[in-house]
């Protein structure tokens, strides 16, 4: 049984390890499949984790830490179920995320920054990377290698005839408009119970009943040649009212979290792209305005969500070199210019083991979150604050092209010889000597 804890560690501890990350894994132990700092309050660090007792430990991949020069890349972190001002509604981080990739050779991000259901807006370098692969990218255990076509196997979890229909039909309009190679389908034996949570916090978790056949549909894809794992189940409790506020613009995605876990599953077994979707997008919902929020549109004109993921995964990068998908290129953690996200979502594992690689964390004010982990409340330095993606855009770009971000904001601090005063700084201490001298008078 998946389940899901919050944990509260001493803040001292902490924030004044060597590592961050490593002081915080070392106390949630081998099982965590997922976790994030969701506060820092008071004295203590607050840690929501989710643990699967299935987890396996990763091998770290022999190639890892090769260089693969030539190519630049910065990872854009859209967190799933909490919340993103921009990205966590329908793939409305999609421009944004093709900005980044106009000032970088690629850019590595999350499925739900861009998955909207019918539609999705993926440039040929915009690489479509499950949130735990990100993670071993950025803790330096993976390379991503990228294929010129990934095989696409599909597990459905146990449904109606009339659901499985649309399934097909989509399968089918992918194949026929996109060309997507589509190994096979496997529809689960019994159901797979995928289940909403809500944290203390506010972000979205879930939970799975039976993940074990989640492992037996990829086993079977995998021996049928499948190097790509897409997966679409009916997900459970799902609330009614924050769902409608969620469609409003109000409030965090209530499927986030457990999709993120159901994807995290299959990377972890298997090691191999994954990505997750509806099967059938919910509408028999109370809405004030049938017409949504644009950022939600493409999920309520869609009848389900697994179109674009099918299509996003076509192209996944791999996370081995393995028999089957040729390889047409690959990038480490060498490669990456700079991790982009949310200012308040700064306590992910992609942000603390790029702070403390010495890769440039760049925190968009903009996009808020019910979260408030900043670099001011993890003690994180070097972090560099923009205001919006456009702004990350230009930091990027300065970064791909030697250039100091500093050298092109203002105030620029001007450097001068040790001991040396300047006029101010002169005129100042002029003027205390004078009040000194009337206070002796």
């Amino acid at each position: 049984m998946i389940e899901n804890r919050q944990l509260r560690l001493p803040r001292h501890e902490i924030l004044s390890a060597p590592s961050i990350p490593a002081a915080i894994e070392e106390r949630l132990g081998p099982h965590a499949l997922r976790w994030y700092v969701a506060a820092v309050d008071g004295d203590e660090v607050v840690i929501e984790a989710t643990f699967d007792p299935g987890a396996r430990p990763v091998d770290d991949d022999p190639d890892a830490g090769r260089l693969y020069p030539g190519k630049t890349a910065v990872v854009s972190i859209v967190p799933t179920g909490v919340g993103c001002e921009v990205g966590g509604y329908a793939g409305d981080a999609a421009p944004a995320t093709r900005l980044l990739a106009a000032a970088a050779d690629y850019v590595i991000t999350n499925p739900n920054a861009v998955n909207a259901s019918d539609f999705i807006s993926l440039a040929e370098n915009v690489l479509y990377v499950e949130g735990s692969a990100i993670d071993l990218l950025c803790q330096g255990k993976t390379a991503l290698y990228l294929p010129h076509q990934n095989r696409v196997g599909l597990i459905v979890e146990r449904t109606s005839d009339e659901r499985l229909e649309l399934v097909y039909n989509v399968v089918n309009a992918v194949r026929a408009v996109h060309g997507v190679e589509i190994v096979d389908v496997v529809v689960t034996e019994r159901p797979i119970g995928s289940r909403c949570l809500e944290n203390a916090s506010g972000a979205y978790a879930g939970t799975v009943d039976r993940p074990q056949e989640i492992a037996d549909a990829a086993e079977q894809l995998v021996a049928r040649g499948a190097d790509a794992i897409a997966i679409t189940t009916d997900i459970q409790d799902l609330p009614h009212d924050a769902y409608v506020a969620h469609f409003e613009g109000r409030y965090p995605n209530p499927m986030g979290g457990v999709e993120a876990i159901i994807s995290h599953l299959i990377v972890n077994r298997f090691r191999l792209p994954a990505a997750h979707a509806p099967m059938i997008n919910k509408k028999d919902l109370a809405l004030a305005d049938p017409v949504v929020d644009a950022r939600g549109a493409g999920e309520m004109a869609s009848a389900s969500g697994l179109a674009c993921v099918l299509i996003g995964l076509a192209r996944a990068p791999q996370l081995r070199r393995r028999r089957g998908p040729r390889i047409a290129g690959a990038l480490s953690l060498d490669n990456v210019l700079a991790v982009v996200a949310p200012a308040g979502c700064l306590g992910g594992i992609p942000t603390l083991y790029a702070q403390r690689r010495g890769i440039p964390v760049i925190a968009v004010e903009a996009n808020r979150t019910v979260l408030s982990v900043t670099a001011a409340a993890l003690g994180l330095e070097g972090v560099l604050s923009v205001s919006s993606y456009a702004e990350a855009a230009g930091v990027v770009l300065a970064l791909a092209r030697g250039i100091a971000p500093a050298s092109v904001l203002r105030p620029l601090a001007t450097l001068r010889p040790a001991g040396r005063a300047t006029r101010g700084e002169r005129e100042e201490h002029a003027e205390d000597a004078d009040r000194l001298v009337a206070e002796i008078a």
